[in-house]
């Protein structure tokens, strides 16, 4: 276990008070992980949605980091923290107020960067969005 998923385990069992940019933005905790992957299902408040009903992009890319980051945590090293240096997210098809299912999973990992990749799909299984990003792996008490 390391610091990462003893962290997991706790959002995932709902004893982590989770910080408070997850709480304002409503992202929620975490269903399931295993080494590589994570998975949790969301359901849009309706103050977050567009006045047509839609998800808002800006919204979906916050949400993007955070299943992204919970990817690269099952992965981590011990020794080590990480930060996003990029994140892309490319939008397929319209969300709507709806449960969407996301799942995060580590595509390669080196010492240095931790790539990693998340689906968004609506209860029918359709594909509204993919997120990419790349985690830079950072030891603790670095600058």
């Amino acid at each position: 276990m390391t610091w990462a998923t003893d962290r997991l385990d706790q959002v995932k069992g709902g004893d982590a008070v989770l910080p408070p940019v997850v709480q304002t933005l409503q992202l929620g905790g975490l269903d399931d992980w295993g080494e590589g992957w994570v998975h949790k299902t969301w359901t849009p408040a309706p103050e977050l949605l567009n006045v047509d009903g839609s998800l808002f992009g800006g919204y979906l890319a916050a949400l993007a980091d955070q299943i992204l980051a919970f990817a690269a945590m099952t992965v981590a090293p011990a020794d080590a923290m990480f930060r996003t240096s990029n994140l892309k997210v490319d939008f397929i098809r319209v969300g709507k107020a709806e449960v969407l299912a996301l799942e995060g999973r580590v595509v390669a990992r080196t010492r240095g960067m931790i790539h990693v990749e998340a689906d968004f799909r609506r209860p029918d299984g359709e594909l509204i969005a993919r997120a990419s990003a790349q985690q830079v792996v950072v030891p603790f008490g670095a600058a």
